[in-house]
C-alpha cells in the first residue's frame, strides 16, 4: 500500500507551517486574499497552471474549466490557487509559437519552484503548450497532472466536414488554381473553426495531448473528449480531485515518465499518424526526464507500428469521430501488444488497467491492423550528406511516386524570397523540381516555424500537380501533408549542408532506403563551404538573444542547453 505523506511533509508547510515573522507574513497575505487558516493549513496547495488568454481561442473554455478543476480540488480536500501562464496561440504568435515553447516551460518550472505549491494541474492543448507544460513540470518534479483542452467540433461548409489546417491547405491550393471564388473561401473561413478547443485533425495539438496520455500524464480517456462536450467539464473536476491524492502519495512525473513510457508515447503517435512536430517535442520531454531519446528511435518504432487511426490529414475522419469511435483508450487497446502495459500513470494504475475493457465502436475510424492505412513507416528519419544529423518525413502524407525521386533544386534563400518568387511565371521550375527553403530552422527563421509545406508554384498547380518534393530546416503543421522533408539538421543558418545547395543541384530522396543526398562532389561542397559566411544574429536583446545563444538543433529537441537533463531545481530559501 502506498504510504501517504503527513501534512508536515507537504512542501507548502515551509511557507504556512512556520510561526515566525515570515510565516506571519504568509498568513496575513492569505487573509488579505479572503482565506482563513482553516482553508489551507494542513492541505495540499495545488497550482492550476492556466494558459487561458483572449488571443488563444483553443483555450477559450479554460476560464470555466479552471473553476471545474478548482471544484474537484476542494472536494478532495486541497487548496487551489490559479496561476496564469503565457498562452502560446498558434496562428497568431509570430514568428512561431515554437520560439516560446521553452519560455513557457521555464515559466512553469519557476512558478512551481518559487511559490508554496505541492502539486499542479497543467491546463494546455494548443500545440506547444502541451510539451512546454510537461517539460517544466518534469524538471520541477512535483506531483503534476495534465488537463487537455480537447479538440474543437468538426468544421462545416456546404454539408462537408472541414478539418483544421488540412482543409485550409487543400482548398487554398484550389483557390490559387482558380477553382474557388473569394465568397466560397470566406465561407470556409467562417465554418472551419466553430467552437472552443484545439485543432480537430491529427495535428500537433491532438498528437501531443495523445502522447501525454500515453506517457501517463492524464486520466484515462481524457484527451479524446471534445472541448464543448459536458464530459470534458466532468473530466476537469476529476483531474482536480486526482491531483490531491497524487500529492499525498508523492507521485511525481519522473516516477512514470520512463523509457518505456516514452516508447509508448512514440508508438501512439505513429499509430495515430501524428505530427512530425512530435519528434522535436518528445526528444525534449524525454531528456528532461533523463531518458536519452534520439530521433532514430522514432524510425525504429515506425518500422513495426501500423497507422490505424483514419484521421486527417492521413485519413478521412476528425477527432470528434475518433471520440465517438472509442477514443484513445480504444486505439491503445488495438495496438496493446506494441506497448509496455506495465507502465505507471497519474491515476496510480498501469496502462493495462487504464485500457481494460476499451471498445471500438466504428471500425472505419479506428481500423483493424490488417486494414491499416499503412502497415508501417508512418514516419521516417532520413540521413545523408544533405542531413548528416537527420531529417524527417511522413511517407503516408506524400504521393507514393515521390518516395524515390531525384530532381533539380529550386532554392529560396528565406521565406521572403519564397513568397516573392514562388508564383513568378518565369520561375525555372517543373513538376520534377525539388523546392528547397533555407534559413527556416531554429536559429535561422528564428524559431523553426511551420513553413515546411512550401506552396506548389501556381503554374505547376495549373498542370494538375498537387505534390512535389520540398525540403527545409523548418517544421510543418501536423495538419499539413505532402512530400515535405523537414527538420534538416544541422540547419542552414549555422552552416549545415542545406546552406550550400544551389539552383540546379540534383537532390536524391529515397524514403525506403532512408536517404537524402545532394549529388554534388565533396570538392565542390568544400569550395562552397569556404565561401559561406555566417549570418549575423537575428536578435541583439531580450528573450530572442537568450534563445539564439542556447537553442539546440532539431535532432536535439530544440531545448535550451541549460535546461536539458535532470539537474535538480533548487528549492527557494524561505526567509
Amino acid at each position: 500500500m502506498t504510504r501517504r505523506r503527513t501534512p508536515e511533509e507537504l512542501r507548502s508547510h515551509r511557507w504556512f507551517g512556520a510561526s515566525d515573522m515570515r510565516g506571519s507574513a504568509h498568513h496575513s497575505r492569505a487573509a488579505q486574499m479572503g482565506y482563513s487558516r482553516a482553508d489551507y493549513e494542513g492541505k495540499p496547495v495545488i497550482a492550476i497552471i492556466n494558459t487561458w488568454s483572449d488571443i488563444n481561442q483553443c483555450h477559450a473554455h479554460f476560464r470555466q474549466r479552471a473553476e471545474e478543476v478548482r471544484r474537484g480540488i476542494l472536494q478532495a480536500g486541497g487548496f487551489p490557487l490559479e496561476m496564469p501562464a503565457i498562452a502560446l496561440a498558434e496562428v497568431f504568435q509570430k514568428p512561431t509559437t515554437m520560439m516560446y515553447r521553452n519560455l513557457l516551460a521555464m515559466e512553469t518550472e519557476e512558478l512551481l519552484r518559487s511559490y508554496p505549491v505541492d502539486g499542479a494541474v497543467l491546463m494546455g492543448g494548443c500545440d506547444k503548450t502541451t510539451p512546454a507544460l510537461l517539460m517544466g513540470a518534469i524538471s520541477m518534479n512535483l506531483p503534476a497532472i495534465f488537463m487537455p483542452a480537447g479538440p474543437m467540433l468538426r468544421g462545416d461548409w456546404r454539408g462537408q466536414f472541414l478539418g483544421s489546417g488540412s482543409d485550409v491547405w487543400k482548398y487554398w491550393a484550389e483557390k490559387r488554381a482558380g477553382n474557388l471564388t473569394d465568397e466560397q473561401w470566406h465561407a470556409i473561413e467562417d465554418g472551419i473553426a466553430r467552437s472552443p478547443g484545439h485543432c480537430m485533425t491529427m495535428g500537433t495539438a491532438s498528437t501531443m495531448t495523445s502522447a501525454a496520455e500515453a506517457l501517463g500524464f492524464t486520466l484515462p480517456g481524457a484527451v479524446s473528449i471534445p472541448a464543448a462536450d459536458s464530459r470534458h467539464a466532468r473530466m476537469a473536476a476529476d483531474t482536480g480531485r486526482r491531483i490531491v491524492d497524487m500529492v499525498w502519495e508523492d507521485l511525481k512525473p519522473r516516477d512514470f515518465v520512463t523509457a518505456a513510457a516514452v516508447d509508448n508515447a512514440i508508438t501512439t503517435v505513429l499509430a495515430l499518424g501524428g505530427s512530425t512536430n512530435a519528434v522535436v517535442h518528445m526528444v525534449a520531454i524525454a531528456r528532461r526526464a533523463g531518458v536519452p531519446l534520439s530521433i532514430d528511435r522514432f524510425d525504429a518504432l515506425a518500422r513495426r507500428t501500423p497507422l490505424v487511426a483514419n484521421i486527417r490529414p492521413a485519413g478521412k475522419y476528425l477527432m470528434e469521430d475518433f471520440y465517438y469511435a472509442g477514443g484513445l483508450r480504444a486505439l491503445l487497446a488495438e495496438i496493446n501488444d506494441l506497448l509496455d502495459l506495465d507502465a505507471k500513470t497519474v491515476n496510480g494504475r498501469t496502462l493495462r488497467d487504464n485500457i481494460a475493457g476499451a471498445e471500438i465502436f466504428n471500425r472505419d475510424v479506428i481500423l483493424p491492423r490488417d486494414k491499416a492505412l499503412v502497415a508501417q513507416d508512418s514516419l521516417a528519419v532520413l540521413r545523408g550528406n544533405l542531413a548528416p544529423d537527420g531529417a524527417v518525413i511522413k511517407p503516408a502524407a506524400a504521393e507514393p511516386h515521390l518516395w524515390r525521386h531525384t530532381g533539380p533544386a529550386v532554392v529560396f534563400a528565406d521565406y521572403n524570397d519564397l513568397a516573392a518568387r514562388i508564383d513568378d511565371p518565369d520561375l525555372a521550375v517543373t513538376k520534377d523540381s525539388v523546392l528547397v527553403l533555407q534559413s527556416a530552422g531554429p536559429k535561422g527563421a528564428p524559431g523553426m516555424p511551420e513553413w515546411g509545406q512550401l506552396p506548389i508554384p501556381k503554374k505547376i498547380l495549373a498542370q494538375g500537380v498537387r505534390d512535389m518534393v520540398r525540403i527545409s530546416d523548418a517544421r510543418m503543421s501536423g495538419t499539413a501533408y505532402g512530400a515535405c522533408v523537414l527538420h534538416v539538421a544541422p540547419e542552414s543558418f549555422v552552416g549545415g549542408p542545406l546552406a550550400l545547395v544551389r539552383d540546379g543541384d540534383l537532390i536524391e530522396l529515397d524514403i525506403p532506403a532512408r536517404k537524402l543526398n545532394l549529388n554534388v562532389s565533396d570538392a565542390e561542397l568544400a569550395r562552397r563551404r569556404a565561401e559561406w559566411k555566417r549570418p549575423p544574429p537575428r536578435y541583439e536583446r531580450g528573450f530572442g538573444a537568450l534563445y539564439q545563444q542556447h537553442i539546440t538543433q532539431a535532432d536535439q529537441g530544440c531545448d535550451f542547453d541549460f535546461l536539458e537533463g535532470t539537474a535538480p531545481t533548487p528549492e527557494p530559501e524561505i526567509h
